[in-house]
């Protein structure tokens, strides 16, 4: 038997085959530098990674909210406006109404006003057609005074009556 040479435990028939003891070697640096690997790198980089998942899951969820929090905005605008509309109805309504009772009012003051004045017009009338009545009256009793002075002064005649009559009852004509 042979001693052991480490050259003798190569694989395959030529010079140029693996040794087996190079690739446990390289086996078992392979294995060290993985979990160095895992150990320095591996981690940080998931943490990385889980960091910016997260980070890009936050800035989606506050992408979601932003946009529920403007479309409730926009709601609460198309709210606003629409109240505000009702409002701005409600209130030319009113305007409108106060319009048409305070012309009504005017009317019916102007109305008022009017039949005040007619009433005092026809009093004022009737009090001077009063006065002219009494003046009227005044003249005839003294012209009726008159002409019993005359007729007993003298005896007329039917005819000298009637032209008497005639002649006073112009004078009280331009008077």
């Amino acid at each position: 038997m042979s001693v052991l040479n480490p050259d003798s435990l190569m694989l395959g028939a030529a010079g140029g085959g693996f040794l087996v003891g190079d690739m446990l070697f390289q086996l078992v640096m392979f294995i060290i530098l993985l979990v160095l690997l895992k150990i320095f790198a591996w981690k940080p980089i998931m943490g990385i990674m889980k960091k910016r998942e997260q980070y890009i899951a936050d800035e989606i969820d506050q992408a979601e909210q932003s946009n529920a929090e403007a479309r409730k905005l926009a709601e609460e605008q198309r709210e606003i406006l629409k109240n505000s509309r009702q409002e701005i109805q409600t209130m030319m309504e009113e305007a409108r109404k106060t319009a048409d009772e305070k012309k009504e009012e005017i009317i019916a003051a102007a109305r008022n006003e009017a039949q005040r004045l007619k009433e005092s017009a026809k009093r004022e009338i009737e009090l001077e057609k009063e006065q002219a009545m009494d003046s009227v009256r005044e003249q005839v009793a003294s012209l009726s005074v008159l002409i019993a002075s005359k007729v007993i002064e003298k005896e007329l005649s039917e005819d000298d009556q009637e032209q008497l009559i005639k002649q006073y009852i112009n004078e009280v004509g331009r008077a």
